[in-house]
């Protein structure tokens, strides 16, 4: 479920930037980005808990490492990509 969620994140976050670009309204598309993001990390959260409960414990040592590392880097890019219109936006008006 995570994937599906990121793909959507990402598909949000191109639609942003791409109406940004094109002078359309953004807001809705940044929302969604923002959104899907967050539901990436808890449908990951999720998946973890459910390792945690089944005490499958060589899932959690070789995936959750990795996936903290990868969740940090995508998430930070994502709210970056997701603000930019914002700054730009504010940056053009002065």
């Amino acid at each position: 479920m995570w994937v599906i969620f990121g793909l959507i994140a990402i598909i949000a976050t191109c639609i942003n930037l791409y109406m940004f670009g094109t002078g359309k309204d953004y807001k809705l598309a940044m929302a969604m980005g923002l959104s899907f993001t967050a539901l990436t990390i808890v449908a990951d959260y999720s998946m973890v808990s459910d390792w945690v409960k089944a005490e499958d414990w060589a899932a959690l040592l070789d995936v959750v490492p990795t996936m903290e590392t990868a969740l940090w880097v995508l998430t930070i890019i994502s709210i970056f990509l997701n603000i930019i219109p914002i700054f730009l936006e504010l940056k053009n008006k002065k």
